[in-house]
């Protein structure tokens, strides 16, 4: 298994290849996100955090993903199209994968190994879980769905700090 994150790469919603090594860096804020979803309001948190810090070196990541109650059904454009248009999203949204099973992303596979959830599962339980990775390329901290983005600032702070 990969000892940081920058050994992964990522497809952005316009399909094209990312490789996290062009972060070593900076903090990363990586969310599996839903359209119709009751925490969708949340993009527009992350969307804030992203115009605080990204002078500072954080980089919001938004993961697209349809396996919780199939409330992100549409395609890479549709939500694209739909983030902006909603929720004022120009963070970066990649493409829409799976964080669970045997098609989910090696990326979220790893993150889920490096920080596991309540009681050491390692599996994504809804949309808008979060990771906070440091400069370093490792999990500071898992997040829950529940967990507005706005109560994360002050752990963003502190990675950004160190």
């Amino acid at each position: 298994m990969p000892q940081d994150i920058y050994a992964f790469d990522a497809q952005d919603i316009q399909g094209q290849r990312v490789a996290l090594e062009q972060f070593r860096g900076k903090v990363l804020l990586i969310v599996n996100t839903a359209s119709a979803c009751g925490f969708t309001p949340q993009l527009a948190g992350l969307q804030a955090l992203h115009q605080q810090y990204a002078d500072q070196g954080l980089v919001v990541l938004g993961f697209p993903c349809n396996q919780f109650g199939r409330q992100d059904p549409g395609s890479n454009n549709e939500i694209a199209g739909f983030c902006q248009r909603n929720h004022g999203v120009d963070f970066a949204m990649m493409a829409k994968i799976d964080v669970n099973g045997e098609h989910a992303a090696p990326l979220y596979r790893w993150l889920t190994a490096q920080a596991p959830g309540i009681l050491g599962t390692r599996a994504i339980k809804w949309n808008f879980t979060k990771f906070l990775v440091g400069k370093d390329g490792q999990v500071v901290r898992r997040y829950a769905p529940q967990d507005a983005p706005a109560k994360l600032a002050r752990d963003i702070e502190a990675a950004l700090r160190a």
